[in-house]
């Protein structure tokens, strides 16, 4: 097997030859487990810098909004704490006025409820009260439902209400905390311990911060919010995102681990708002997508700003985990946008 993924292994050596990333570490695998695992690289560009393993603890970034915000919003839902077709209103009394009153939970959900992209909170606000304010009182980019734009701010709402519905279960990082643990012995957590610094790869040197990010979450607005967020915040091993995407799959093939099958089916399809490739939470998959071009149509998936990615093509049974560090030392380093599709196409080549 291991000669099958030659191809995908000289892919990700010439891409840290070529500065797109440091350290990368790969899984893929079905629902019966991990089929091939892979890392390269080392933790920084400097000489003396540790070698990548297996074990590696990455930064996953908004990898957070579909493990954790979007799963524990499938199990509020299960439980009947929550109306996906109820107006956000009903959750956040200032977000008011006639352009927004229509707004739902299943928009958040699909980046389709007017809200902009993302702004610098973190430069003027800090804790949920000021970024909670600051969110439901911004004007809205566009109208409701009427496209889709990717959204760090609607996710972060949801974060909020998870923490309120939460009640005897905790906060959102307590909820999946124990969901992780049910799932998996890998490292997976927000506001990582300081003992796993050491096998953790460095993000960005941040000028706002003024140090190298490690173990320390890399989006400025998650750190004002404590490093706990809807929408990032979370690290975790490509093992740990692997035994998630078994958990999806099993789900999606009946088995209630995640949620009811049936909501997990809902929040997997796409939403009905023009030129959207957004689900719940998801993404799917597009022939532009980061997943390359060899993935079923209803593959689902998602990316995170430091370099990583998850993509499972549940009609085949795989899933494939790619993890970088892409923004050491800097975010302006793209190179990674180009490589990813071919490194997923050269997993598809190998296994399906």
């Amino acid at each position: 097997m291991a000669d099958a993924f030659a191809s995908v292994e000289a892919l990700v050596r010439s891409g840290i030859d070529a500065g797109a990333f440091p350290a990368a570490t790969i899984e893929v695998g079905r629902t019966a487990g991990a089929i091939w695992q892979h890392a390269a690289g080392t933790l920084t560009r400097a000489a003396d810098a540790p070698a990548t393993r297996n074990d590696t603890i990455f930064d996953l970034a908004s990898l957070t909004k579909v493990m954790a915000t979007a799963t524990l919003m499938m199990r509020a839902v299960d439980n009947g704490q929550l109306d996906l077709d109820a107006p956000l209103a009903r959750h956040f009394p200032a977000w008011r006025g006639e352009d927004r009153e229509a707004v739902t939970l299943k928009d958040l959900l699909g980046h389709s409820s007017g809200l902009t992209a993302y702004l610098p909170f973190y430069r003027d606000h800090s804790g949920r009260i000021d970024f909670e304010r600051a969110i439901c009182t911004l004007p809205l980019e566009y109208p409701p439902r009427t496209k889709s734009i990717y959204s760090d701010l609607g996710f972060m709402l949801l974060g909020f209400l998870l923490d309120d519905i939460g009640g005897r279960e905790g906060s959102v990082a307590t909820q999946f905390g124990r969901l992780a643990a049910s799932l998996t012995d890998e490292p997976l957590a927000f506001n990582p311990p300081r003992e796993w610094r050491a096998r953790t790869a460095p993000t960005e040197v941040d000028p706002w911060r003024g140090r190298l990010l490690v173990g320390e979450v890399h989006d400025e607005n998650a750190w004002a919010l404590g490093g706990i967020a809807g929408h990032a915040g979370l690290f975790g091993t490509a093992a740990a995102v692997g035994a998630f995407a078994r958990a999806v799959l099993g789900t999606i093939a009946g088995d209630a681990l995640l949620a009811s099958p049936t909501t997990m089916r809902e929040f997997i399809t796409r939403v009905d708002v023009a030129a959207s490739s957004r689900a719940l939470g998801w993404d799917t998959m597009l022939l532009t997508s980061s997943c390359g071009t060899r993935l079923s149509p209803s593959a689902i998936g998602h990316t995170g700003f430091t370099g990583t990615s998850l993509w499972i093509d549940w009609e085949r049974d795989l899933y494939i985990v790619l993890l970088t560090n892409r923004v050491h030392p800097t975010r302006e380093n793209t190179a990674l946008r180009q490589l990813r599709p071919l490194i997923h196409d050269a997993i598809a080549d190998a296994v399906l």
